[in-house]
Formats: structure tokens, C-alpha cells, sequence
């Protein structure tokens, strides 16, 4: 077995923003020259999630908005008094969704449905720096 770790960087514009990085996960599966296997997607970082969506304008309004319902932003956080800021709701949406994800990949394509792609969803409170590792292992 082969692994091979990768980075992915952008920028977002702070809570609820979705970046589509299906084609930088499959472009790292091609680079790498293997055949079957799994890349595995990670957020290091506590207010960030990573996940698959069908990526289109309206889901893009509407999971962010259920994540409010969820855990919303401006209720009494302990965090909050933990560290003096504001994002202990970004800290329960990223629980909740999660920080990582692992897709097969079969000859050298991701296997993901027709109307799936992987997205990084941010949930903190402010505009943020992301680097995420992806780490293909395959043959």
C-alpha cells in the first residue's frame, strides 16, 4: 500500500461559507497515480467540518441555516467564557457535522454519486485561513 499526503489551502468568508474541493481531492488521486484505494479528508482545526453535499445555491443557503437552528450563534456558550470569544457555536456545528471524511476512489476516480461533491463547511464565526489534509491510500 502507497500513501501519499496532500494539502488543500483557500480562504472562507466565516460561518456557514462552503467551499466546494472535490476536483483538488480527485486531482491528488490522479497526481498520485493509484489505481484503487481511499483518500481521506481532514479539517485540523476545531470549527471546521468537512462532508459531502449535492452543491448547488439552495443547500448552500440551507445547511447553514439548519446548523443555526442547531446550535445558534449568540446563546450562552461555556466556551465563551472559557477563552473570551464568540465561537462556541462554530465549535458544536463542526462536532456535529464533523472534521473528516474517507471516499473511495476506483479506477482513479473518486466514487461519489452523480449529485455528491465534497465540501469543507466553515463554522467559525470569522473569515479563516484553512489548510486541509488529504492523505490517498491505495495501490
Amino acid at each position: 500500500m502507497v500513501i501519499l499526503t496532500k494539502t488543500v489551502e483557500f480562504s472562507t468568508s466565516g460561518s456557514g461559507d462552503m467551499v466546494e474541493i472535490t476536483d483538488k481531492v480527485q486531482l491528488g488521486i490522479t497526481e498520485s497515480n493509484m489505481k484503487n484505494g481511499v483518500a481521506v479528508i481532514f479539517c485540523p482545526g476545531s470549527t471546521g467540518a468537512v462532508s459531502t453535499v449535492e452543491y448547488e445555491p439552495g443547500l448552500k443557503k440551507d445547511i447553514p441555516k439548519a446548523m443555526q437552528r442547531l446550535a445558534p450563534y449568540g446563546d450562552d456558550y461555556a466556551h465563551h467564557d472559557t477563552w473570551d470569544d464568540d465561537n462556541g457555536s462554530g465549535h458544536v456545528q463542526a462536532t456535529i457535522i464533523g472534521p473528516s471524511l474517507t471516499v473511495p476512489f476506483t479506477d482513479r476516480k473518486l466514487t461519489l454519486g452523480r449529485w455528491q461533491q465534497v465540501v469543507f463547511i466553515e463554522c467559525d464565526t470569522r473569515a479563516r485561513e484553512r489548510k486541509l489534509i488529504v492523505q490517498i491510500l491505495g495501490e
